[in-house]
């Protein structure tokens, strides 16, 4: 693996990890609703990441025969994290790590939130497909995608339990009109 891996793969979770240590919600947010979604979303990045890691290396099971496929995969990552930084962005202080209703929580149904109930959690599934496609392996492509969709899909039941609570039929249509975590799938 050279140094073009080392330091995506490096930037990359370091931003994870400091969104996760950033944009926690704070003592004055009412409805703390996460129910420890947030450690089980680290449990399936650090499990699937590592077992991904660990059979890219231990079997030889190519995505293809051309190397240059783990730097489409590095691509796919960055894109991700960009489209990321988006929809954080694009949510504001609304946005926390773990599941929050804030006081001033409105729905946001603007810009990707359109398209998207959950874009960041869509673009960050993303980034780790590209990472099963950086290891060159599918094997570890298909473990590390269905882990981070288990565990997402728990984290979206929670959170869209907290949205329904706080703004009822609105969510509910909005739910209708949006894509959930993957467009015409889930």
């Amino acid at each position: 693996m050279n140094i073009i891996f080392i330091i995506i793969y490096i930037l990359w979770f370091a931003s994870e990890f400091a969104l996760s240590r950033l944009l926690r919600s704070k003592n004055q947010d009412t409805e703390n609703t996460d129910k420890y979604t947030l450690q089980l979303i680290w449990a399936g990045i650090i499990t699937g990441n590592s077992i991904a890691g660990y059979i890219s290396t231990a079997y030889y099971l190519p995505t293809s025969m051309n190397e240059n496929i783990r730097y489409i995969g590095l691509l796919i990552i960055i894109i991700g994290c960009i489209i990321r930084f988006y929809a954080i962005y694009s949510l504001g202080v609304q946005f926390t790590v773990d599941v929050n209703i804030r006081n001033q929580h409105e729905l946001n149904n603007k810009g990707i939130y359109k398209y998207f109930r959950h874009p960041s959690y869509t673009a960050s599934l993303l980034s780790f497909i590209g990472f099963g496609i950086s290891l060159n392996n599918w094997l570890s492509l298909i473990i590390i995608t269905i882990i981070i969709i288990i565990v997402f899909q728990i984290r979206i039941k929670v959170e869209e339990k907290a949205l329904i609570g706080k703004f009822g039929n609105d969510y509910i249509n909005y739910k209708k009109e949006t894509f959930g975590l993957i467009p015409f799938i889930l």
